[in-house]
């Protein structure tokens, strides 16, 4: 019964965000689409991204080719569809990584302090003190050109906002009276930690996730649009960028409008499902 009420509680939320935020509910669907194409895009797609067509270059979308051909005559529809996989793989998985290691050392930090938060302090403040994305750059340089490089990369430059983000909230919440309660109770400081004060910090740092995750797929194209990424003739949203901007001067805008369209909605639908989750999941915009 616990269980069904407390299902019927967040279905309530839901519906509730949903009716206030229209918008919110389109970002959903549309990451459900995404979803749905990293999933069985291969199978989706209706011609092989990697197969060339030297009779059909540049061919201009029509019936046959809805977003049309590149210049090795690839249906871009197929390679688009099959690139977000890897897109939506690689920033996903840098968050995740990222949202871990700084939700473990920000809570460790924020709640017993001395020596190690320093510690942890200057070595996040040594990651901000470079431009991000540059920063990103330099390790991707260094490590090698492979999906692995990208995600230790984009989860590196993260994990500053997201260990400051978990080490304030741990430090307002150490001294509240229910962590006091629960100290008085006989828990043990990571009882305490791990089962009174990160639950409450989780929902706050998921909307930061989720925002994240935006400029987590669009820091993944910039690194292979300018050709410290995914290698080419993988299907991916940055290269299919850099490769059809050749194409700009000679008027085939459909070789870089379509891939960038698809980072722009990948982008636009993470940060509208943030505004959505702050919603849900704040229950003073609930009353």
């Amino acid at each position: 019964m616990a269980t069904l009420a407390s299902l019927t509680v967040v279905a309530q939320n839901t519906r509730y965000a949903f009716a206030q935020n229209k918008l919110t509910l389109v970002a959903v669907l549309i990451l459900l689409l995404m979803i749905v194409f990293a999933i069985f895009g291969p199978w989706i797609a209706p011609y092989d991204p990697l197969t060339t067509d030297g009779t059909a270059r540049l061919v201009a979308p029509n019936a046959a080719h809805w977003f049309g051909t590149d210049a090795l005559g690839r249906d871009i529809l197929s390679r688009v569809i099959v690139a977000t996989r890897l897109d939506l793989g690689m920033a996903v998985s840098a968050v995740a990584l990222s949202f871990m290691v700084g939700l473990a050392l920000g809570a460790v930090g924020g709640y017993f302090g001395g020596w190690l938060e320093r510690i942890l302090g200057r070595v996040m403040d040594t990651i901000m003190a470079f431009p991000l994305f540059v920063l990103a750059m330099g390790i991707v340089a260094a490590l090698g050109n492979n999906v692995l490089n990208i995600v230790i990369a984009t989860m590196i430059i993260n994990l500053p906002f997201y260990y400051r983000f978990a080490r304030g909230e741990v430090n307002i919440r150490r001294e509240l009276g229910y962590v006091e309660a629960a100290r008085m109770g006989g828990n043990r400081p990571l009882q305490v930690l791990l089962h009174h004060i990160v639950p409450n910090i989780l929902p706050p740092m998921m909307v930061q996730a989720s925002l994240n995750m935006g400029w987590a797929i669009l820091n993944a194209a910039g690194l292979s649009y300018i050709g410290l990424g995914v290698r080419a003739p993988t299907p991916e949203w940055g290269i299919m960028v850099s490769e059809g901007a050749s194409n700009i001067i000679s008027g085939e805008w459909w070789t870089f409008i379509f891939p960038g369209a698809a980072l722009v909605l990948a982008v636009f639908s993470f940060n509208l499902l943030g505004d959505g989750l702050r919603d849900l999941l704040d229950p003073r915009r609930r009353t």
